[in-house]
């Protein structure tokens, strides 16, 4: 269906996610941070990002605000994963490019609806 490139530093979460997106038949890059992230869609040109926000080194935010400066990776669609279910904190998701905001914790079953959504969106 679609290859698609998850960032996670819990391991355990990123795991969870690349099973069920795998089972639902896409292909999976996992990693670990957001510089791999970015590294990562630069290799292999996905059709959509899944970014934890708070990871070490390179946060999600800022993984996604280089993605969208990227002219070859500006229109990946992004889904930020995350703890923060703040106000502020989904302005600032959606204001640093993100496609969609899903807060942990969170049903399986729902991130891969979502990502079914966002990507139906934007093959629109």
């Amino acid at each position: 269906m679609a290859k698609i490139v998850v960032a996670d530093d819990d391991a355990d979460i990123r795991e969870l996610v690349a099973f069920k997106l795998q089972q639902t038949g896409h292909e999976v890059v996992a990693v670990a941070d957001g510089a791999a992230a970015v590294e990562a869609c630069q290799a292999e040109e996905p059709d959509l990002v899944v970014l934890d926000v708070m990871m070490p080194g390179m946060s999600g935010l800022d993984a996604c605000r280089a993605l969208r400066l990227d002219p070859a990776l500006a229109k990946v669609p992004v889904i930020l994963l995350t703890a923060r279910a703040q106000e502020a904190d989904i302005e600032q998701g959606f204001n640093a490019g993100a496609d969609d905001y899903v807060v942990k914790p969170f049903s399986p079953r729902e991130l891969a609806s979502r990502v079914a959504a966002v990507l139906q969106r934007s093959r629109s």
